[in-house]
């Protein structure tokens, strides 16, 4: 099993989208760009945002046990995903890959 890179690379807030149909959240998104987890064994990192891991965990699980080369050549890094949470009012950009 491999160990697998998790790296915040971008953070979208739809402030719009915010104003018009959210209510006020008490603990938005802490996720800050640049910050990288290690998940040891396909498991979620200490810290790792849990909504995020929803739509992450998947991938990483894969990756972990030597999947590779998700929707037939799309990554440039056949062992690598770039992976959104499902926030429709603040979206986050996660680049994953097997740590080698």
């Amino acid at each position: 099993m491999f160990d697998v890179k998790i790296k915040v690379l971008k953070r979208c807030i739809h402030y719009d989208l915010i104003k018009e149909y959210e209510n006020p959240l008490t603990n938005p998104c802490e996720m800050i760009i640049g910050d990288e987890y290690i998940s040891i064994n396909g498991k979620k990192p200490e810290g790792f945002c849990n909504n995020a891991w929803k739509n992450v965990g998947e991938y990483v699980k894969k990756l972990a046990n030597g999947e590779e080369n998700f929707f037939d050549g799309w990554m440039k890094n056949k062992k690598s995903a770039m992976i959104s949470c499902d926030d429709g009012f603040r979206p986050v950009s996660f680049y994953i890959e097997v740590i080698e």
